[in-house]
């Protein structure tokens, strides 16, 4: 068998438990002939207790998964939560008919869990940051939502808050790789005149909140991207179609915000601090940690 430490789990942190479990149950047989061999005053889990164990990790390894997910830093993670927590309902209500769960403990496990997340989640879809991020995403649009009405207020939210934008505040950048060339004077003779009323009339027409309308409606008529997709790429390509929603969005598809980069950094500290270096000053720790965090590999 392959050797495989113990995992403890820790009080603070709900998925060390979770990998305590699984990592006893991927070692049983070694558990068992270990306490068999040194004669411990250790109960061996019975059959009973190792399928609680067992069915306890396939419950709890989807919100192990999308504890993950949603705890990344370098892209977008707040679209997710809508559909992360979906999908975690429905997974976790499958289990309360599911043949792979026939111990009461586990049973009851799931019971709780499925009411928790129906008291937490049932308005979810109407959080306006949440949503507002959601449809933001080309990955997701519409198809995050399940109900209408939450679809329609954020519909409402982005295209107020597209009309209040001023596509002209700051100048597009001048495409790579081109020649520029300064355009010359436009001709003011009568040949021109037509087509010089017909653009002020069209100007005079157009108003912000009648651009922002065109603006969300032609972009969620567009085709979704692939979920492996990078979202911020698409909308980079995308800056000068939609100018108004562009300028939405870099305000609102964002990261989630999580207490798991400051519980990096104490990990780290911990790894600098050592016994053989415990006399090293706060400075200096101060100056590891933040190269660790930054530095990048440029080999």
């Amino acid at each position: 068998m392959p050797e495989l430490r113990p995992i403890q789990d820790c009080i603070t942190r709900w998925n060390s438990t979770f990998h305590m479990l699984k990592r006893v149950l991927e070692s049983r047989e070694a558990i068992i002939s270990t306490i068999a061999i040194m004669n411990a005053p250790v109960d061996i889990p019975n059959q009973n207790e190792w399928d609680i164990i067992k069915e306890a990790c396939t419950v709890l390894e989807p919100f192990q998964q999308v504890t993950v997910e949603i705890s990344a830093e370098s892209y977008v993670t707040a679209s997710k939560i809508i559909i992360l927590c979906r999908g975690l309902q429905t997974v976790t209500n499958h289990h309360q008919t599911s043949e792979l769960i026939t111990t009461e403990k586990v049973a009851e496990l799931v019971t709780t869990l499925s009411s928790s997340m129906e008291r937490r989640f049932h308005r979810m879809e109407y959080n306006a940051v949440l949503s507002d991020t959601s449809i933001l995403d080309p990955r997701f649009k519409k198809l995050a939502f399940n109900e209408s009405t939450a679809v329609d207020d954020a519909v409402q939210r982005l295209t107020t808050a597209a009309a209040r934008c001023n596509p002209r505040s700051e100048p597009a950048p001048p495409p790579s790789g081109q020649d520029l060339r300064v355009n010359p004077e436009p001709h003011t003779s009568t040949v021109w005149s037509f087509f010089d009323e017909r653009a002020s009339g069209d100007n005079e027409r157009r108003n912000p909140s009648t651009d922002a309308v065109l603006e969300v409606r032609s972009y969620l008529e567009e085709p979704i991207i692939q979920r492996a997709a990078d979202p911020l790429s698409w909308w980079k390509s995308k800056a000068l179609v939609y100018p108004r929603l562009a300028k939405v969005m870099a305000r609102k598809l964002c990261i989630v915000a999580t207490s798991v980069p400051s519980e990096r950094i104490f990990s780290k500290t911990g790894q600098i601090i050592t016994e053989r270096r415990n006399r090293i000053s706060s400075n200096k720790v101060s100056d590891l940690v933040f190269l660790n965090a930054n530095l990048r590999d440029t080999t």
